[in-house]
């Protein structure tokens, strides 16, 4: 059973947003028994040459300004950590994932937090969680050699150990939007929790 689950949507639409609609649909039917929310519509800053200063910086060594740059970052990590289950909702933008999406990515992958160097090469530190991707896009298929939305996710998340991903897409939506969203609805309800 799930007991805590991190809800993100990284769709730029409020309203009308089929990736939202399935993220919603995905946690209501998971049913945890905590939902911890980040709305990615809400912005999040570009890494800068500061930033990365600072997360390259010791921890022991940050000076109060190194610390306040890195809050937000640390803040998302934690939320991560604290989560069994991960249900990202995302649009397929020109492609790929939305810029905002990008952002929260750059933020949580973090050497000595989300994963670690080790003579085998890189080793994620958040394995066995879950995680369900709501993906919706116009015109990609998804898995197709234009989709580089959902591989790059899957890559990404593995890196840092979140190699358990599983995808729900209601994608082609100009296409046949209403089989889309049946096919995608049919999924979701198939989901355990």
């Amino acid at each position: 059973m799930t007991q805590t689950l991190l809800h993100i949507d990284s769709s730029a639409r409020g309203t009308g947003s089929t990736s939202r609609q399935l993220s919603d649909r995905i946690v209501t039917q998971l049913a945890p028994a905590q939902v911890i929310r980040r709305d990615l519509a809400d912005p999040l800053p570009q890494i800068t040459e500061p930033w990365i200063g600072a997360n390259f910086t010791p921890a022991a060594d940050r000076d109060a300004a190194q610390r306040d740059l890195l809050a937000l970052s640390d803040t998302l990590v934690d939320e991560l950590r604290a989560a069994d289950t991960i249900v990202i909702g995302t649009p397929i933008y020109n492609f790929t994932i939305p810029a905002s999406l990008k952002a929260w990515i750059d933020l949580v992958c973090r050497v000595g937090l989300t994963f670690e160097y080790t003579p085998e090469g890189p080793r994620g530190l958040l394995a066995g969680k879950r995680v369900i991707l709501a993906v919706a896009s116009g015109g990609t298929q998804v898995g197709s050699e234009i989709d580089f939305a959902t591989g790059y996710l899957r890559h990404v998340l593995g890196f840092i150990g979140l190699d358990e991903v599983q995808i729900i897409a209601a994608d082609r939506l100009v296409q046949d939007m209403d089989a889309a969203l049946v096919a995608a609805n049919a999924q979701i309800d198939a989901l355990a929790a």
